[in-house]
């Protein structure tokens, strides 16, 4: 797993396909865009790897989530340990 700040975007390699995890950074927000695992590389566990990474390197450096890709929400709503990172709708639920 590499973060390649200069693309913005987690990525990983495999089998000569690159698996990517696209965000942009606003102020103090990190709004995770999209995802996208080639089909030679889907049910390995590579998609949820990458928004770990992504998710831990937030809570690292202490950005909120904005979680705009539908892959990355549904992770979260997954996953209460990184549900505190995420930025809250007016409604209670996620933004």
């Amino acid at each position: 797993m590499t973060h390649n700040e200069a693309q913005t975007r987690f990525e990983f390699a495999q089998e000569g396909q690159l698996a990517v995890l696209d965000y942009r950074r606003v102020g103090n927000q990190i709004l995770f865009t999209d995802t996208h695992v080639p089909a030679e590389l889907e049910g390995r566990g590579i998609g949820s790897a990458l928004v770990k990474a992504g998710l831990n390197y937030a809570r690292d450096n202490q950005v909120e989530v904005v979680p705009l890709c539908p892959f990355v929400k549904s992770y979260i709503e997954r996953k209460p340990e990184y549900q505190p990172l995420v930025k809250q709708s007016s409604s209670g639920g996620f933004a």
